[in-house]
């Protein structure tokens, strides 16, 4: 779709009596352009996307081209100036980002020493979260960096405990992602669903769950559909991507979608699935709206 610029250079070449017709012929092909987003989604997935995967699409734009596809959350905003904008188009932010300070994946709750930066963050985020209406705030364990994982776990048990009462009063759910620390993330903790569900169990609050990161976890442990169905209760949102790559979820590589989402359906989950890949095609948003259809399930 060419942006407004474009289409006052190309009207400025044209002249007399052509130029009402070429304008008309113009705005429908822009129109035409706008309504190939326009989709018409089952219900059964609510969709999401990570507005990082589209960093240099303007989030007016994603959110125009996002709500045309269906979806109905623009996702990892982390300012009111961006939760305005989402909002300004009826859409949601179904996982706010806590990332701030040099904190986030690398630095997070599986060191004593962070504790302190780390609950001054989250007494910021978890009100804000909740004011804008949104209900999900992302965190992390953050690295080993030699530390072994039951000290890493009890390290975080303990800093979340001093957060998850505000969270709890604010009705704002805390979630932990699980990455891989094979490809992307070397040295990340959280890489194994048994180790989230382990920090769940021993946290024992609804308002904490894990983020189960399709891609991720197929990276380090297979498996996805079991593993779905056995951790369910501890799962509070998940995320796309294909594997091996990150690019697009269809033919091009391993993961079969389709049936992800089915099993995710089955175990009553009503939270978002958002798109997390990062489009190898020009056409970016045609890879978005190909994601949203392929996870959309009858």
């Amino acid at each position: 779709m060419k942006n407004q610029n474009s289409r006052r250079a190309a009207l400025q070449k044209m002249g007399g009596a052509g130029l009402a017709l070429a304008t008309a012929s113009l705005a429908h092909r822009v129109n035409a352009a706008e309504n190939s987003m326009e989709t018409t989604l089952k219900g059964k997935i609510n969709h999401s996307v990570c507005r990082w995967c589209y960093g240099d699409t303007p989030l007016d734009d994603l959110c125009k081209a996002a709500k045309a596809m269906g979806i109905t959350s623009i996702e990892l905003l982390a300012t009111p100036g961006e939760f305005a904008v989402a909002k300004k188009h009826g859409l949601t932010c179904a996982m706010v980002s806590s990332a701030r300070d040099g904190y986030g994946i690398e630095k997070g709750w599986n060191r004593l020493e962070n504790h302190a930066k780390l609950v001054e963050i989250f007494e910021y985020f978890i009100p804000e979260t909740a004011k804008a209406g949104f209900t999900n705030l992302i965190c992390f364990s953050g690295n080993r960096a030699g530390l072994s994982d039951e000290q890493g776990l009890a390290n975080c048990a303990a800093g979340l405990q001093k957060i998850l009462p505000l969270a709890e009063k604010h009705k704002v759910t805390i979630v932990m992602e699980l990455l891989n620390s094979k490809v992307d993330h070397k040295d990340y903790m959280c890489d194994h669903t048994a180790w989230g569900v382990e920090l769940a169990k021993k946290l024992g609050s609804e308002r904490f769950k894990l983020l189960y990161d399709i891609y991720h976890m197929q990276i380090m442990e297979g498996d996805v559909i079991r593993t779905i169905r056995e951790s369910h209760p501890y799962i509070g949102h998940y995320h796309t991507g294909g594997v091996p790559g990150r690019h697009e979820i269809d033919e091009t590589q391993e993961l079969y979608y389709p049936a992800i989402m089915r099993a995710i359906v089955e175990t009553g989950y009503k939270g978002f699935v958002a798109q997390e890949f990062i489009p190898a095609r020009p056409d970016k948003l045609a890879s978005l709206k190909q994601g949203v259809t392929i996870c959309d399930i009858a």
